[in-house]
């Protein structure tokens, strides 16, 4: 598959020097740093996904994240996401990195995506405290997917039976903040949309 062109992502060059948001513990901007400090220092920052859902709502769509992202690599996931930038909504940062991600772009006319849920996640990658406060919305669609293929391997369509028959096994390779948002989220129960 070939690449979407880009659109205007802020974070381009060397992804350790790029700048990320630094949120406080209960989820506001705070100010920016470095990516690499961020992750070295396990400061709170924030992440922004899209559930890609079929237009019946019957199918989520499920990537593999390619070996060379800096956190992650290999995992599974259900969001199709980024960290926000420095001003960025992370609304904004949803409909950028699905539209980098999966070549997905909503029709303007579409209130798209709408806001999911949100989860703040304390935990550790490789070694390192790991602090996100992710942002889910929900975008419905049937058309072409094209991966970008420096972040996605490979992707297809699960039913939420099928995801969370992979997501009963802890062993599982799944982004680790997305498995605490998504599980709920499929069991059906609610957790509040912010965003």
């Amino acid at each position: 598959m070939s690449a979407p062109p880009q659109h205007g992502s802020p974070h381009a060059g060397d992804p350790g020097a790029e700048l990320i948001a630094v949120y406080d513990p209960t989820g506001n901007p705070v100010g920016a740093a470095e990516r690499a400090t961020v992750y070295r220092d396990g400061l709170w920052h924030a992440s922004a996904g899209v559930l890609l859902r079929s237009r019946d709502g019957l199918r989520v769509y499920v990537h593999r994240r390619t070996d060379t992202k800096l956190v992650f690599a290999s995992m599974h996931d259900c969001l199709a996401g980024g960290v926000v930038a420095p001003g960025e909504a992370p609304r904004e940062t949803a409909l950028r990195e699905v539209a980098e991600e999966l070549g997905v772009t909503p029709d303007p006319a579409d209130v798209s995506p709408q806001p999911l849920a949100r989860v703040s996640w304390d935990g550790e990658w490789n070694g390192l405290p790991m602090r996100c406060h992710l942002f889910a919305y929900e975008l419905r669609y049937d058309g072409p997917v094209r991966h970008q293929p420096d972040e996605i391997a490979e992707g297809w369509w699960w039913t939420d039976a099928e995801l969370l028959a992979h997501l009963a096994d802890p062993d599982w390779p799944f982004v680790p903040d997305t498995r605490l948002l998504v599980t709920d989220l499929l069991s059906g129960a609610d957790s509040p949309a912010d965003g």
